[in-house]
Order: C-alpha cells, then sequence, then structure tokens
C-alpha cells in the first residue's frame, strides 16, 4: 500500500513539473535570435571581469598626458584586434607629460602621525622632502589686508580649504539627529559654506588665483581637502602651482592640522610628493571599426572616454562605459560580424579637461559625422541604464522607440524615456555629436552613489564595479546598435522646436566647440 501511494505521489510531482516547465517554456520571451545571442554571450562568456582587471588594476588611471593613458590607448586597440577588429590611435592633439609619484606626507610636530594625503594632478614634485610648519589663511575681510599677510606664509605649507567642523555626511546626521539638531547643524554648515565663499570674494582671489599668490609670495607648499561630504572620500583635481607641491589631505587629518594651527600649536609636517614631468605628449583616441556590408558610408557609433582623474582608478568613470563598449564590440564581431552600416566604437582621450578627445573626432572626420545613424554614450557610473533621452531630435521617439522593442524586456523594463528632450550641453561626449546635429544618446545609468561616492573620488576602484549591472549594460547596447545598423532608414536629424527659459528667450541649440588641443593655458 505504502510502495503504491508513493508512486502514484510520485507520478502526480512529475506530472506537476512538466506542466510547471510547459508553462514556463511558453512565458519566456521570444527574441531576435541574434539578440539571443548577445544575451547568452553577455551572461556566459563575459570578458568584463578581466578586462577590468587589466585596464583597472594592471594600467590604473588614465590621466591625459601620463603614460598611463598612451598604455591605455595601446592595450585598448590591443583588445579590438585580438578580435579581427580594425583599430588605430587617432590623435587629436597634445598635453603636458606627467607621470604621478609616491606621496608622503606626515606630521612630525608636535607629535609624529602618517597623514593620508594624495598629490594632485601634474603637481611639481618636491625633489627632496619638505618640512614646514602649517598655517591657515588668516582673518581678514579685504585684498589689501590679504596681501599685507601674504609675505607671512612664505616657508610656509598653506591650508587652503574650508574647515569641515562636522564630518558626518548629511544622510547621517538626518538619521540620528532630532528634527530641531538636524535643522541646527544644517543651517550651521550652509553658513559655514556661504562664509567661506564670501571670504575667498573679499580677499580678492578664486581656486585659481589664490594658489598662484601663494606660491608668489614664497609658500613651501599648498594643502586643500575637497571632501564630497562622504566619510573619508575627497575628490583629486589638478594642482595650480609651478613650482611647490600641491596636495589634498583627506577630512580627519586634514581637520586635525586645521585646529592645531589656529590654535596656536604649529604643527609641522613633512611632504615628500614625487613625480614626473615629461615631455609634450600626444592625446589620441582608440579609434575600432566593424565595416559595413551594405551601407559603409554610414555608421553606427559606440562612444565612452577612456581617460580619468587620477585620484583613484577611474572605475565607474569611465572604466565602466569603456568595458562596457569593449564588450559590446566583441559580442557584434562574434555574432553580427557583417552589420549593414559600419559600427564604430570610439574610446575618448581628455574628455575630463572639455570633452577634447570627442570633439577632436567630430572636427576631423566630417565624412563619418555626415553618414552617422546614431551615437549610443555610456559615462556615469556601474549601475544598469535607466534613462535615455531624445536629446531634442524631433523625431527620436520613432527610431529609438523601435529599437527599444527588440531590446529584452528584463532590461528593457528599467528604462524611463523621454521625447524628444532637451539636447545635452557639455556633460559628456554625445555633447559633442548632439551640436553637430548628429542623433547622439546618453545611456544614463543608476548612480549607485556616483556622484557623492566615486565621481572623481580616492574611492573610485575596481571594487565598486557591479558586474551584473554592466552585463544588462552590454546587452541594451549591442541590441540597440544592432537595431540601428540593420533599419532601413536613415534617422532623421530633424530638431525640435526649442521651448523659451525663464526669461522668455527662446533656449538655442548647443554651439559645435573646437576641442583644446594642447594644455597651454589649462
Amino acid at each position: 500500500m505504502k510502495r503504491h501511494s508513493f508512486i502514484a505521489m510520485s507520478a502526480v510531482f512529475f506530472a506537476a513539473q512538466i506542466t510547471l516547465v510547459n508553462a514556463q517554456t511558453k512565458s519566456e520571451e521570444k527574441l531576435n535570435p541574434i539578440v539571443q545571442n548577445f544575451v547568452n554571450e553577455a551572461n556566459n562568456n563575459s570578458q568584463l571581469e578581466d578586462m577590468a582587471f587589466e585596464l583597472l588594476d594592471g594600467i590604473g588611471p588614465r590621466l591625459v598626458g601620463t603614460p598611463e593613458m598612451l598604455k591605455s590607448n595601446e592595450w585598448s586597440a590591443d583588445k579590438l584586434k585580438s578580435w579581427g577588429i580594425d583599430a588605430n590611435l587617432q590623435q587629436f592633439g597634445t598635453w603636458k607629460g606627467w607621470q604621478r609619484g609616491t606621496t608622503h606626507v606626515d606630521m612630525v610636530y608636535p607629535r609624529t602621525k602618517s597623514l593620508s594625503a594624495t598629490q594632485l594632478a601634474w603637481s611639481p614634485a618636491t625633489k627632496k622632502a619638505v618640512e614646514a610648519e602649517v598655517v591657515v589663511l588668516p582673518k581678514v575681510s579685504s585684498k589689501a589686508e590679504f596681501d599685507k599677510w601674504l609675505p607671512s606664509a612664505k616657508g610656509k605649507i598653506v591650508l587652503m580649504a574650508q574647515y569641515q567642523k562636522i564630518g558626518r555626511s548629511d544622510e547621517q546626521i538626518k538619521e540620528f539627529a532630532t528634527p530641531e539638531l538636524y535643522d541646527k547643524l544644517k543651517a550651521d554648515k550652509d553658513k559655514a559654506r556661504k562664509d567661506f565663499a564670501d571670504y575667498i570674494k573679499n580677499i580678492g582671489y578664486d581656486n585659481s588665483t589664490l594658489p598662484e599668490a601663494l606660491e608668489k609670495a614664497g609658500a613651501a607648499g599648498i594643502a586643500i581637502s575637497n571632501w564630497t561630504g562622504i566619510h573619508s572620500t575627497n575628490r583629486i583635481f589638478g594642482a595650480k602651482t609651478k613650482s611647490i607641491p600641491m596636495f589634498d589631505i583627506e577630512l580627519e587629518d586634514y581637520g586635525m592640522l586645521y585646529r592645531m594651527a589656529e590654535k596656536g600649536a604649529k604643527p609641522r609636517i613633512k611632504v615628500d610628493a614625487q613625480s614626473k614631468v615629461l615631455p609634450e605628449a600626444k592625446s589620441f583616441n582608440t579609434i575600432g571599426m566593424i565595416k559595413g556590408s551594405e551601407k559603409p558610408n554610414e555608421y553606427v557609433i559606440l562612444s565612452a572616454h577612456l581617460d580619468s582623474w587620477d585620484g583613484a582608478q577611474g572605475a565607474t568613470d569611465n572604466g565602466t562605459g569603456t568595458l562596457t563598449m569593449l564588450e559590446t564590440m566583441r559580442i557584434l564581431k562574434k555574432y553580427y560580424p557583417n552589420p549593414k552600416r559600419t559600427i564604430v566604437v570610439g574610446l575618448w582621450g581628455s574628455e575630463e579637461q572639455g570633452l577634447n578627445g570627442s570633439r577632436g573626432f567630430v572636427a576631423d572626420n566630417p565624412e563619418i559625422i555626415k553618414g552617422t545613424q546614431a551615437v549610443f554614450n555610456q559615462d556615469n557610473g556601474t549601475g544598469r541604464v535607466v534613462d535615455i533621452s531624445g536629446q531634442g531630435f524631433k523625431d527620436s521617439y520613432a527610431y529609438i522607440g523601435k529599437w527599444l522593442d527588440a531590446v529584452p524586456k528584463k532590461v528593457k523594463d528599467h528604462i524611463k524615456t523621454n521625447f524628444p528632450g532637451m539636447p545635452g550641453g557639455g556633460g559628456s561626449d554625445h555633447a559633442s555629436f548632439v551640436a553637430a546635429g548628429v542623433p547622439g544618446f546618453s545611456l544614463s545609468s543608476l548612480n549607485w552613489g556616483y556622484f557623492g561616492y566615486t565621481w572623481h573620488t580616492t574611492k573610485d576602484t575596481y571594487d565598486k564595479i557591479v558586474f551584473d549591472e554592466l552585463k544588462n549594460n552590454v546587452i541594451l547596447t549591442a541590441t540597440l546598435a544592432y537595431m540601428a545598423s540593420e533599419d532601413p532608414e536613415f534617422t532623421s536629424r530633424e530638431k525640435r522646436v526649442m521651448p523659451n527659459n525663464e526669461k522668455g528667450e527662446t533656449v538655442k541649440w548647443p554651439e559645435l566647440r573646437e576641442p583644446r588641443r594642447s594644455s597651454k593655458d589649462y
């Protein structure tokens, strides 16, 4: 009896399993076979992690003008060639040559402590370690008073940034403070920010001219703390000095030095900042092409900037965009080797200094620009793409909507669209094409704390990448490129009627701008 019951129950269970499998099969989304290949390859044979290791851990940050930038150009071109894709480096200018070295900053008086500090990009080296007293900016209210103080900065290391009394993020304050305390602390922080801005304005300088004045006065070095508001996270940009070191100290150590100097403890620090000034370096874009079989003089462009600031590894700005476009090209070459239109990948240099690489490409390749069907650009972090705007092109809904129809539902359902949208004015490389009247679209992603945590900061490292999100973006980009290539129609470039601004004036389409082709006067 038990044996018969077991057999009967097993039969029922097996039948239920068959029914479930059949139901799942029927509910599976029917994709274009080529798109299905994209999905399978992206999920089951991803090269993203290996490439991320090679680019981010191996080469590291990619500041324009550095040997690392050139190495990343060569690496990306070699990677494309290894997949059978034609690739070359296209020069668009030159930049001052420089290479980062080690930075050691230690407090040596009134006690000993190693400090968390980073030399700013293009900062002069110390040659040999410099030891000096640390001072803060004087409490004065006019340029005349400040200029009178300036000679006393000679031989000192000057703390030039705003002092942060509270080193906790706004989110944490909001989470734990009472409503009354939150309002008070927020008001205190807002007032301190305004007071410092007013102070800099009153003494007659700005973030560029003040370092110059301090250097001219004989300061031994300049320290800042460009805190993001997130714990232990600072932004690293370029130095504004020519002969003395300029470096960033993390919030906690900077605040300690500031309080000591302000209260007369006369702290002294020892700075050993090694870097190399190198000859003028050529600036390149990495360009790869899969030649079109039917319309070789029409183009679909995959766009991402390869360069970065160099406070960390440039992982989410814009290693993730670079990896997405490289992986997309690999998969397209494997499963769509004979596209109707030519598919181009552009990995741009010197985006961080004003979209120089992509602007150079637009200026130097008029025939490609004339025949460009669409540009897909990715540049804002590791997250899945959640927003696509029509960038002000009147008929963008028709073709973007049609191309998105082929995208897998689990990818497409996250995306919000905005048509016709407004043209991008310069935030990333798609804007270089939009200004030229070319349909260029930003594949804007979920930020995963991008703007506060990783954008240009000391924390933009490999471990911040969420590779499952990147796989999602590869599938999307490959599908859009495939559909744009296959589309029998050439995209309309008709622009929307531009709205009026708050002054009642008609908003103008972004102006086509020339790239900065050298670092002169930068």
